[in-house]
């Protein structure tokens, strides 16, 4: 299957990439509508930053800043994955036409399988060596298995999970997590990203998050707003091992080395 774009809009004052650009609902939208225009298959709309300084915002917050967002874009034929953990937000998102949920903690928080089996929705399983809902830099986390192997115990477990609560597993892609959902280190981010075919051996889609994330910061001396290089060389690589859905901030940028990549090929 050809990678497809799934575009991160972020509505929210204090994402570490975005923050506050589109916490107004209508320039959210509008940004959302461009980004299928630039070619994005789906729009993940979130709520709630999960960066480590994040601030905590209360359920009613995060579905009041959704509704206007999710409904406008589903009004218009738009796909659309909301990035929460919370079933009580899952469900609201859902009720506006979200068809899919995106979840850092892969599904964890009580409530949330039930939910998903009864809905018929698409699910994005993260996974996280993180304690909360939200990236962690500073937690010490030994290196006592293989990363890959960690990875695949993980998601052998939340598959296991989703199939007990009903969801079944046709509706369900795999993330590996990146950056400091896996580690403070750039290290284990790499290896990730060099074994990602290893992953595939559940025969479900896979989708990694790259976009000017601090692995490549931290490999590079760059701040957030000079990796744009270094996010986009990433988000090829993984193109290139096969992976289904690369979620990005720049859809433009992508869509645009994706197709030209076809042209070469003589495939565009």
């Amino acid at each position: 299957m050809a990678t497809r774009i799934l575009g991160i809009l972020n509505v929210t004052p204090d994402s570490y990439s975005d923050g506050g650009r589109f916490l107004d609902a209508d320039r959210a939208l509008e940004h959302g509508l461009k980004m299928v225009a630039d070619g994005a298959a789906m729009v993940d709309v979130g709520a709630q930053s999960s960066h480590p300084d994040a601030a905590d915002v209360p359920t009613k917050t995060q579905i009041e800043r959704l509704e206007p967002v999710i409904s406008g874009l589903a009004a218009k034929g738009v796909r659309v994955s909301v990035d929460t953990h919370q079933p009580e937000v899952a469900r609201a998102a859902l009720e506006f036409g979200a068809c899919a949920i995106n979840d850092i903690t892969g599904a964890r928080t009580p409530g949330m399988l039930g939910l998903l089996a009864g809905s018929g929705c698409g699910l994005i399983l993260m996974h996280s060596t993180s304690r909360e809902a939200r990236a962690e830099k500073s937690v010490e986390r030994p290196y006592t298995l293989d990363w890959i192997e960690r990875l695949t115990l993980f998601f052998r477990e939340r598959l296991e999970a989703c199939e007990r609560a009903g969801v079944e597993r046709e509706r369900i892609a795999l993330d590996p997590g990146m950056g400091f959902f896996l580690s403070g280190e750039p290290g284990p981010s790499f290896e990730v990203l060099r074994r990602l075919r290893e992953l595939q051996s559940f025969g479900l889609p896979l989708c990694v998050g790259l976009s000017r994330k601090s692995f490549l910061g931290a490999a590079l001396g760059r701040e957030v707003a000079e990796r744009g290089a270094a996010t986009l060389s990433a988000e090829l690589w993984c193109a290139e091992q096969g992976v289904e859905w690369i979620r990005t901030h720049d859809v433009r940028t992508l869509s645009d080395a994706l197709r030209t990549r076809e042209s070469i090929r003589g495939e565009g």
